[in-house]
């Protein structure tokens, strides 16, 4: 079903979290294909395969680079990063993403996330968790809570995309799609924000995280 590759490089200072991770995307996912698995930030980039399309990133690496150092590293080299860590503390999550991260998991999810979000990060999308979405959308004054398919809608129109092809991309009518638009735009309204233009919205998107500069 999947015709694209994904060439997959993993950066985790355990080793049998390493193999394990390994045998299990290979087994799970025939679009993903693992060409590098390190345990150390270097080893990541002087490695023949870099760069590639994803990088899984532990973010508890024990070697005093920031995070944000090595996600905008990677941006640069046009690789998306999505990150593991152990932590689901907001700040951090948020943090990451707000560096360009595509992507935040929690080690205790369920494996299946990861492919989700390996390949989320690949069409250039946000993925969080459904326990991190959670914990981001309980704090104050945030953007509204948008349903996971709101959230598409929104990420595909925000990056230009017409209403046309955000219903044929994701197999919905071009009335659902734009009842979607409206109720987003609602939400939002209800939440303080105005994002009656394109324009607006797309801004929106960018500082929500939802689609990514």
């Amino acid at each position: 079903m999947h015709t694209d590759n994904i060439r997959l490089a993993i950066v985790d200072d355990h080793k049998m979290l390493l193999g394990a991770l390994t045998e299990w995307i290979r087994s799970a996912a025939d679009d993903i294909s693992m060409v590098a698995a390190v345990a150390t930030w270097p080893e990541l980039l002087t490695h023949p395969e870099f760069p590639v399309d994803v990088v899984l990133l532990d973010l508890d690496l024990k070697d005093n680079i920031p995070v944000v150092l090595k996600i905008s590293t990677l941006k640069t080299t046009g690789v998306k990063t999505v990150l593991m860590s152990t932590y689901s503390d907001p700040k951090f999550v948020r943090e990451a993403l707000a560096a360009g991260a595509h992507g935040y998991l929690v080690k205790s999810e369920d494996a299946s996330m990861i492919v989700q979000a390996i390949r989320a990060a690949y069409r250039g999308q946000m993925f969080v968790s459904d326990e991190l979405d959670v914990a981001l959308n309980n704090e104050p004054n945030e953007a509204p809570k948008l349903s996971a398919q709101e959230r598409r809608v929104m990420a595909l129109y925000a990056a230009g995309e017409p209403v046309k092809s955000v219903a044929y991309e994701l197999s919905i009518s071009e009335e659902t799609a734009k009842s979607y638009l409206k109720r987003i735009r609602e939400k939002y309204r209800s939440s303080g924000f105005d994002v009656g233009t394109k324009v607006a919205l797309r801004k929106r998107a960018i500082l929500d995280g939802i689609i990514i500069e």
